[in-house]
Formats: structure tokens, sequence, C-alpha cells
């Protein structure tokens, strides 16, 4: 049986976090220390084809969910509470309509259930193009990154990746041969009857397009105890361009 990773701090209640797309569980560890500090047993979770999680050809959804339920029956956890960013909150989102017993509560971080269009092209071109020469040091790595990605914040998200994988050679964590040919599936919405009655709450960033006004619909359609609320001076990762409103809102929801 493949079991994912997981970075695991605190104790108390348990709280499942699943990062985004070209993601990793150590994106969350500075926020994942703030929730241990207020009461909660936090899983950090790498989802496989990411971060030190196994990697395997078959990636969609509701294998994403699957992972999340192996890793709460092998840590004997019966109910958590979830939270998911990007693809992370398309995992989260499968996972409640499909186990609504195993969640107390849904945050869903800047994604709708609704279906994206592929649009990280840019990215995988530029990390398919690095050659091995490229990955002999991180300063190589971002210069040969900056000719195809010019966000300098973007190429840093994605450097966080990468590890020593022999003396001289670098190397990215996560599966990008797989997660190229799998793009389809990272935009792919949730089923259209999948439906969780439990409380959850959609966070978006102010500056961010990835949920507008006009997804509040179909949100709610599966998800009709949801509320959307908005993280000021905050794009698409808006739990490390705010973290103090991100942690601020998140508890309160958890806690209320």
């Amino acid at each position: 049986m493949n079991l994912v990773y997981a970075n695991k701090v605190g104790s108390g209640r348990p709280l499942i976090i699943l990062h985004g797309f070209l993601g990793m569980s150590d994106n969350w560890k500075s926020l994942g220390n703030q929730y241990a500090e207020h009461g909660f047993e936090v899983h950090m979770i790498d989802q496989r084809n990411h971060g030190r999680s196994f990697w395997s050809d078959a990636f969609n959804y509701t294998l994403l969910a699957e992972d999340v339920l192996t890793y709460l029956d092998q840590n004997a956890i019966e109910k958590a509470d979830i939270l998911g960013h990007s693809m992370g909150g398309k995992t989260a989102m499968q996972f409640a309509c499909s186990h609504p017993d195993k969640v107390n509560s849904l945050i869903v971080a800047d994604i709708a259930p609704k279906y994206y269009p592929p649009h990280h092209d840019e990215i995988i071109n530029g990390l398919s193009a690095l050659s091995r020469e490229d990955l002999t040091s991180r300063t190589t790595a971002d210069t040969a990154l900056a000719t195809h990605i010019s966000d300098w914040g973007v190429r840093q998200f994605l450097l966080k990746n990468l590890y020593w994988k022999e003396k001289d050679q670098l190397a990215f964590r996560f599966n990008l041969k797989v997660l190229s040919e799998k793009l389809n599936e990272i935009g792919e919405p949730i089923g259209s009857n999948e439906l969780f009655e439990g409380p959850v709450l959609f966070l978006r960033g102010s500056r961010s397009e990835y949920i507008t006004m006009a997804d509040l619909p179909e949100i709610k359609r599966h998800f009709p105890r949801a509320r959307l609320e908005t993280i000021d001076d905050a794009g698409h990762w808006l739990h490390a361009e705010n973290p103090v409103q991100f942690i601020e809102k998140t508890l309160q929801f958890m806690n209320s």
C-alpha cells in the first residue's frame, strides 16, 4: 500500500492541510506551527507525486481524496478539519463530499468546485526545459528558469522543491513527467452531484480571479452551508501573502 508522507506538529484536534499544485507540506510549516499553538494536531500532507510522497502514473481527485482517507485510517483519525489550497482545495472538496462523516469542517482556499482550463503551461514548459547542467546549483536553476518564468515569487515557490539527489546534482521532489501529462486533471470540477452539508469556509484573495461572486451559486449547490470571505491584499497564494488574516479567519471559523 502506498502511503502519503505528512509533516505532523502539535496535539489536540486533528487538522489536515493539503497544498496546491507543485507545492508540498513544507509550504505550510509556519502556519502549521501556529495552528498547533492554538490546540490543533496538524497533519501537513504531501499529495501523491509531490514532496516526499510516492509517485504514481494514476492521478485524479478521486484518488487524491482516497489517499487522505487512507492516511486518516492509518493514523486512527476518526474526524478532522480539512483545509486545502488550490489543487488541495479540490482534493478537500472531493474528500468532504465522499466522506462527510470524517469531516468536522472544510476550508477551501482560492479555488471553486468548477472546471478550470489548463493554465500552467508556462511553468511546465520552463521546468521541462531545465537541463542537468542547470540543476548543479540553486542559482543556475533560477537563472535558467527566469528565461521562461519572469515572476520571482513563482520561481522561488518552485525552487523550494529542489533537493540534493547526488553530491553535485539537484532534482525536483515533484513528479514532473506525470503532472505535465495529467495537467487536464488539475482543472477538473468535482462531480455534478457531489454534496457536503457540513460547515464550509471559502476564502479568496482580493487580487485573485480564481473565485468570483458569479461562482457563489455553484458553490452553494455543492456546499449549502458555505460562506465566502475575502483575504485583503492577497492573490492566489493568499495564505503566504496575508498569513495574519488567513490564520485569524480560519481559526475563527473552526472554533465557531
